[in-house]
Order: structure tokens, then sequence, then C-alpha cells
């Protein structure tokens, strides 16, 4: 392995994360480096290996035909680090490490840690808030709740909470809305990335083919949530996003009418792994969490 020794390990970081990933960009934010950085390292890796190993055309970074077996190799060989170093870390029982969309953490996940700090004092979390999905079978993640339909690959899925969609508003624009129909008149506030829209539930109270008349759109739930609870429109809200301020009064369900969308809450685990003490008191505690935080729904 003395060859090893002729080319500087984040080099070769660079260059599986760009073969792997398709862009600097993206490189460049999964290794938490400038983009800058990551094209210097890949100059400096290549002249130490002694050969191109991309072509750099208007579409990004595109790998040569010698290239191509070195970044599958290499690809292969961060995988089994990645796998070694996952190993090491899940041996320590004192800490558990967890990977959550920001939304479900800020919204909902948030203000219940001290209760599990309280059931659970000899286990310290550790929190990934994320969009993006982490393998936890190659990284150093215990745990993952995701939404979707639960059908990721390589992985073990268990469903926490079907997903409900209703509209949410102020309690002064609640105080208005005696029927659905009066809910086709107040502003929306969409909510640009979502997995469904409106007609999920204009569909179940009879107005298929309705029109929401949109006031803003975010890319971010919890921005609209905030824009509805200062009065400015309705939106359409989930369970684990709006319950906080449902509790609180901070916001009103108008109709209790709820649709499921298909998808869920969902926690992701390693496939063909014996499941750590931690992670089964994580997942029994937030189950026994959501079922009474579901009760305002009943």
């Amino acid at each position: 392995m003395q060859n090893l020794n002729s080319v500087h390990l984040n080099g070769l970081r660079a260059l599986e994360a760009v073969g792997r990933l398709g862009s600097l960009q993206a490189a460049a934010d999964e290794l938490g480096v400038t983009i800058g950085a990551v094209s210097q390292q890949i100059i400096k890796a290549e002249a130490q290996l002694g050969r191109k190993l991309f072509d750099r055309t208007p579409k990004g970074m595109v790998a040569t035909e010698a290239g191509l077996p070195v970044l599958a190799r290499l690809g292969e060989g961060f995988q089994i680090l990645s796998q070694a170093v996952s190993a090491a870390q899940r041996q320590d029982d004192t800490i558990l490490t967890i990977s959550v969309a920001p939304i479900f953490a800020a919204r909902w996940l948030v203000h219940r840690l001290d209760r599990f700090s309280a059931c659970h004092p000899d286990i310290r979390l550790r929190m990934y808030a994320t969009m993006q999905i982490v393998d936890p079978s190659s990284s150093d993640v215990d745990i993952t709740i995701r939404v979707g339909a639960g059908k990721w690959p390589g992985v073990k899925t268990e469903l926490l909470l079907a997903q409900e969609v209703f509209p949410v508003c102020s309690p002064a624009i609640a105080s208005k809305l005696k029927s659905p129909e009066e809910i086709l008149a107040v502003p929306a506030i969409i909510d640009g990335p979502a997995m469904f829209t409106w007609e999920v539930w204009l569909r179940e109270v009879g107005l298929s083919g309705a029109t929401m008349v949109p006031r803003h759109v975010f890319n971010d739930a919890s921005l609209c949530l905030d824009a509805v609870i200062a009065g400015q429109g309705v939106m359409l809200a989930w369970q684990t996003l709006a319950a906080y301020a449902l509790e609180h009064g901070q916001l009103v369900d108008p109709f209790g009418i709820r649709v499921r969308t298909g998808f869920g809450h969902y926690f992701v685990t390693p496939e063909g792994v014996r499941e750590p003490k931690k992670v089964t008191a994580f997942k029994n505690w937030i189950r026994d969490e959501m079922a009474e935080s579901m009760r305002i729904f009943a």
C-alpha cells in the first residue's frame, strides 16, 4: 500500500465524490468545502496519478475512458471505508445518531427531546437535520425517519405514521369558514416541493377541479406554516407539521376532514443488521410520543 503515500487522501475523496455525484457543486456540498477547493484537489490528484480522469465540459465533469475503472474502484474502496467507520461508531451504545428532515425536526421532534433524555439518560442523541436521503448501512447514522412511499432500496422500512393532509388557518380566518367550499375564497399559501396538491383534499369534499387562489409560494413547508400562523392565508398541512401549532391554539383545522396521501413517516434502518438496543429504545419512545401527539386528531 506504499503507493497510497504518493496521493493525498483528500484528492482521492474529491475524485470519488465528483465521479459518483457528477458535479463539482454536489461534491463540494457533501465534502463541506468550496467548489474551488474540490477543483484544486482533483487537479493535484490527477497530477499525482499521472493521468487525466475527467474532461471538463459545458455540461460538467465527465469521466474519461481511463478514468472510469479508476473511479469505480475508488467508489468501492470508500464504500468499504465508510462501512468500517460506521461499524466502529455503532459500538458506542451511549450515542444514538438519527437523520430526520429539518421540518420534522423543527416542528415536531425537538419539542419532545427532553422527554427522551428523561426516559433514557444513558443515551445521548446526535441529530442530522437534512433532506438528503442517508444510507444507514454506509454512514454513522443509526436510524432515519423519512416521509415517502416507504420503498427505498437496500434498507429496512417500518411505517410510523400514515400521512394525512388537511387545511389549517389562523383562528380569525377559521371563524369565517362554515363550509368547505368557502375555503376557495381564502388565499392559499403553497408549499412548492410538496408531494401532493390541493386536489387531494378538494376531491374528498366534492370540489374536484376547483382552484385555490395562491398568495405565496415557498420552497419550505415550515415557512408556509409561519405565514399561515401570521394570518396570511390557508395551507394544506399534515399531522406532524401542524400538531404543535394546533395544540397551542396558533392554528385551527376548520373542518376536521383529513385525507390520506398514500405517503407516510417511516423508520429507515440498515437491512440485515441486528437492531441495537438504543435504536429499539428510540423507536419505542417515538411511537409512544406519536400516539400521544395524534390524540388531538381523534
